[in-house]
Protein backbone atom coordinates (compact mmCIF):
# COMPACT_ATOMS: atom_id res chain seq x y z
CA UNK A 1 0.00 0.00 0.00
CA UNK A 2 2.63 2.28 0.82
CA UNK A 3 4.25 1.86 -2.49
CA UNK A 4 1.00 2.25 -4.45
CA UNK A 5 0.26 5.35 -2.59
CA UNK A 6 3.79 6.85 -3.35
CA UNK A 7 3.40 5.84 -6.95
CA UNK A 8 -0.24 7.54 -7.14
CA UNK A 9 1.05 10.67 -6.18
CA UNK A 10 3.42 10.90 -8.82
CA UNK A 11 1.25 9.43 -11.26
CA UNK A 12 -1.17 12.94 -10.24
CA UNK A 13 2.04 14.98 -10.87
CA UNK A 14 2.75 13.56 -13.98
CA UNK A 15 -1.22 13.88 -15.22
CA UNK A 16 -0.83 17.54 -14.70
CA UNK A 17 2.40 18.07 -16.27
CA UNK A 18 0.78 15.43 -19.39
CA UNK A 19 -2.00 17.99 -19.08
CA UNK A 20 0.22 21.13 -19.51
CA UNK A 21 1.82 19.58 -22.46
CA UNK A 22 -1.04 18.78 -24.36
CA UNK A 23 -3.00 22.36 -24.14
CA UNK A 24 -0.15 24.40 -23.86
CA UNK A 25 0.24 24.65 -28.07
CA UNK A 26 -3.35 25.70 -28.04
CA UNK A 27 -3.54 28.37 -24.87
CA UNK A 28 -3.96 31.57 -25.56
CA UNK A 29 -1.15 34.32 -24.84
CA UNK A 30 -3.82 35.47 -21.67
CA UNK A 31 -5.27 32.78 -19.55
CA UNK A 32 -7.42 33.15 -16.84
CA UNK A 33 -5.69 32.24 -12.91
CA UNK A 34 -7.71 33.54 -10.33
CA UNK A 35 -11.73 33.93 -9.88
CA UNK A 36 -13.54 36.46 -7.92
CA UNK A 37 -16.16 35.13 -5.32
CA UNK A 38 -18.59 35.12 -8.00
CA UNK A 39 -16.70 33.26 -10.19
CA UNK A 40 -15.81 35.41 -12.79
CA UNK A 41 -11.93 35.50 -13.87
CA UNK A 42 -10.68 38.53 -11.84
CA UNK A 43 -6.64 37.84 -12.54
CA UNK A 44 -4.68 36.59 -16.16
CA UNK A 45 -1.10 35.45 -16.17
CA UNK A 46 1.22 34.16 -19.72
CA UNK A 47 0.10 31.36 -21.23
CA UNK A 48 3.36 29.57 -19.61
CA UNK A 49 1.92 31.03 -16.04
CA UNK A 50 -1.26 28.77 -16.40
CA UNK A 51 0.74 26.08 -17.87
CA UNK A 52 3.75 25.71 -15.75
CA UNK A 53 2.69 27.18 -11.76
CA UNK A 54 0.07 24.81 -10.31
CA UNK A 55 2.19 21.47 -11.73
CA UNK A 56 5.75 23.08 -10.08
CA UNK A 57 3.36 23.27 -6.47
CA UNK A 58 2.23 19.71 -6.94
CA UNK A 59 5.83 18.51 -7.42
CA UNK A 60 6.95 20.99 -4.78
CA UNK A 61 4.34 19.95 -2.19
CA UNK A 62 4.65 16.26 -3.34
CA UNK A 63 8.81 16.44 -2.53
CA UNK A 64 8.05 18.16 0.91
CA UNK A 65 5.55 15.68 1.88
CA UNK A 66 8.06 12.70 1.71
CA UNK A 67 10.76 15.28 3.09
CA UNK A 68 8.85 16.07 6.23
CA UNK A 69 8.50 12.44 8.22
CA UNK A 70 12.09 12.13 7.79
CA UNK A 71 13.03 14.99 9.81
CA UNK A 72 10.56 14.86 11.71
CA UNK A 73 11.74 14.25 15.73
CA UNK A 74 8.44 11.99 16.04
CA UNK A 75 9.20 9.88 13.28
CA UNK A 76 7.98 6.54 14.89
CA UNK A 77 4.00 8.11 14.57
CA UNK A 78 4.34 7.80 10.79
CA UNK A 79 4.78 4.33 11.40
CA UNK A 80 1.23 4.23 12.82
CA UNK A 81 -0.54 6.57 10.25
CA UNK A 82 1.22 6.06 7.08
CA UNK A 83 -1.75 4.97 5.51
CA UNK A 84 -3.83 8.36 6.28
CA UNK A 85 -0.49 10.48 5.76
CA UNK A 86 -0.45 8.80 2.60
CA UNK A 87 -4.26 9.78 2.10
CA UNK A 88 -4.07 13.41 2.91
CA UNK A 89 -1.11 13.94 0.66
CA UNK A 90 -2.53 12.09 -2.52
CA UNK A 91 -6.27 14.02 -1.96
CA UNK A 92 -4.52 17.23 -1.40
CA UNK A 93 -2.56 16.53 -5.15
CA UNK A 94 -5.47 15.31 -6.85
CA UNK A 95 -7.48 18.34 -5.89
CA UNK A 96 -4.92 20.48 -7.39
CA UNK A 97 -5.24 18.56 -10.39
CA UNK A 98 -8.70 19.00 -10.37
CA UNK A 99 -7.94 22.91 -10.30
CA UNK A 100 -4.87 23.02 -12.59
CA UNK A 101 -7.76 21.01 -15.62
CA UNK A 102 -10.10 24.17 -14.65
CA UNK A 103 -7.13 26.54 -15.51
CA UNK A 104 -6.50 25.14 -18.57
CA UNK A 105 -9.97 24.36 -19.73
CA UNK A 106 -10.94 27.95 -19.27
CA UNK A 107 -7.86 29.28 -20.96
CA UNK A 108 -8.90 26.96 -24.10
CA UNK A 109 -12.33 28.80 -24.25
CA UNK A 110 -14.19 26.49 -22.06
CA UNK A 111 -17.12 27.53 -19.43
CA UNK A 112 -16.00 26.50 -16.52
CA UNK A 113 -18.29 26.89 -13.58
CA UNK A 114 -15.43 27.78 -11.38
CA UNK A 115 -17.51 29.27 -8.43
CA UNK A 116 -19.72 25.97 -8.51
CA UNK A 117 -17.20 23.21 -8.46
CA UNK A 118 -14.45 24.97 -6.03
CA UNK A 119 -17.12 24.32 -3.16
CA UNK A 120 -17.29 21.34 -4.10
CA UNK A 121 -14.10 20.37 -4.04
CA UNK A 122 -13.01 21.93 -0.90
CA UNK A 123 -16.46 20.47 0.56
CA UNK A 124 -15.21 17.08 -0.47
CA UNK A 125 -11.55 17.32 0.77
CA UNK A 126 -12.69 18.39 3.98
CA UNK A 127 -15.09 15.35 4.91
CA UNK A 128 -12.27 13.12 3.72
CA UNK A 129 -9.68 14.93 6.04
CA UNK A 130 -12.88 14.73 8.75
CA UNK A 131 -12.95 11.15 8.53
CA UNK A 132 -9.05 10.40 8.64
CA UNK A 133 -8.03 12.82 11.01
CA UNK A 134 -8.77 11.27 14.21
CA UNK A 135 -5.94 8.21 12.81
CA UNK A 136 -3.06 10.92 13.32
CA UNK A 137 -0.39 10.53 15.67
CA UNK A 138 1.25 13.36 17.70
CA UNK A 139 3.78 14.81 15.20
CA UNK A 140 5.59 17.99 14.68
CA UNK A 141 3.77 18.35 10.82
CA UNK A 142 0.79 17.12 10.16
CA UNK A 143 -2.58 17.61 12.21
CA UNK A 144 -3.64 20.21 14.48
CA UNK A 145 -0.77 21.41 16.20
CA UNK A 146 -1.05 23.61 19.47
CA UNK A 147 0.91 24.05 22.69
CA UNK A 148 -1.66 22.26 24.48
CA UNK A 149 -1.71 18.62 21.64
CA UNK A 150 2.00 18.60 20.99
CA UNK A 151 2.70 18.48 24.83
CA UNK A 152 0.12 15.87 26.07
CA UNK A 153 -0.54 12.76 23.63
CA UNK A 154 -3.68 12.32 25.46
CA UNK A 155 -4.79 15.47 24.55
CA UNK A 156 -3.64 15.32 21.13
CA UNK A 157 -5.55 12.29 20.62
CA UNK A 158 -8.85 14.07 21.99
CA UNK A 159 -8.92 16.89 19.92
CA UNK A 160 -8.07 15.04 16.67
CA UNK A 161 -11.14 12.73 17.41
CA UNK A 162 -13.41 16.44 17.79
CA UNK A 163 -11.37 18.19 14.76
CA UNK A 164 -12.29 15.25 12.56
CA UNK A 165 -16.07 15.50 13.65
CA UNK A 166 -16.05 19.25 13.28
CA UNK A 167 -14.18 18.96 9.65
CA UNK A 168 -16.35 16.34 8.18
CA UNK A 169 -19.58 18.78 9.51
CA UNK A 170 -17.66 21.74 7.98
CA UNK A 171 -17.36 19.89 4.49
CA UNK A 172 -21.16 19.02 4.39
CA UNK A 173 -22.00 22.40 4.99
CA UNK A 174 -19.52 23.75 2.13
CA UNK A 175 -20.77 20.95 -0.42
CA UNK A 176 -24.45 22.12 0.72
CA UNK A 177 -23.59 26.00 0.06
CA UNK A 178 -22.41 25.42 -3.51
CA UNK A 179 -25.41 25.27 -4.42
CA UNK A 180 -26.58 29.19 -3.22
CA UNK A 181 -26.80 31.88 -5.57
CA UNK A 182 -23.89 34.67 -5.96
CA UNK A 183 -21.19 34.83 -3.16
CA UNK A 184 -22.60 32.75 -0.87
CA UNK A 185 -20.88 29.65 -1.82
CA UNK A 186 -17.21 31.56 -0.68
CA UNK A 187 -19.13 32.86 2.05
CA UNK A 188 -20.03 29.65 3.79
CA UNK A 189 -16.76 28.18 2.97
CA UNK A 190 -15.35 30.79 5.04
CA UNK A 191 -17.75 30.70 8.05
CA UNK A 192 -17.25 26.26 7.74
CA UNK A 193 -13.62 26.66 7.30
CA UNK A 194 -13.14 29.20 10.78
CA UNK A 195 -15.72 27.34 12.69
CA UNK A 196 -13.72 23.47 11.81
CA UNK A 197 -10.38 25.43 12.84
CA UNK A 198 -10.95 27.41 15.79
CA UNK A 199 -13.16 25.12 17.24
CA UNK A 200 -10.44 22.10 17.64
CA UNK A 201 -7.97 24.45 18.82
CA UNK A 202 -10.26 25.86 21.46
CA UNK A 203 -11.04 22.46 23.06
CA UNK A 204 -7.41 21.43 22.86
CA UNK A 205 -6.82 24.06 25.39
CA UNK A 206 -9.61 22.97 27.33
CA UNK A 207 -8.96 19.31 27.42
CA UNK A 208 -5.51 19.94 28.24
CA UNK A 209 -6.50 21.70 31.28
CA UNK A 210 -8.67 19.17 32.29
CA UNK A 211 -5.66 16.81 31.69
CA UNK A 212 -3.48 18.39 33.35
CA UNK A 213 -5.89 18.79 36.40
CA UNK A 214 -6.64 15.19 36.76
Amino acid sequence: MRRLATWYSLFVVAAAAALSVAAYPRLPDRVPIHWALGGEADRWGTRFEGAVLLPLIMLGAWALLRVLPRVDPRAPSYEKMQSTYDLVASATLTLLLVVHGMVLAAGLGYAVPVGRVTPVLIGALFVTLGNVLPRARPNWWFGIRTPWTLSNDRVWMRTHRVGGYAMTAAGVVILAGAALPGAWPFTVFIVAAAAATLGPIVYSYLAWRQETRA
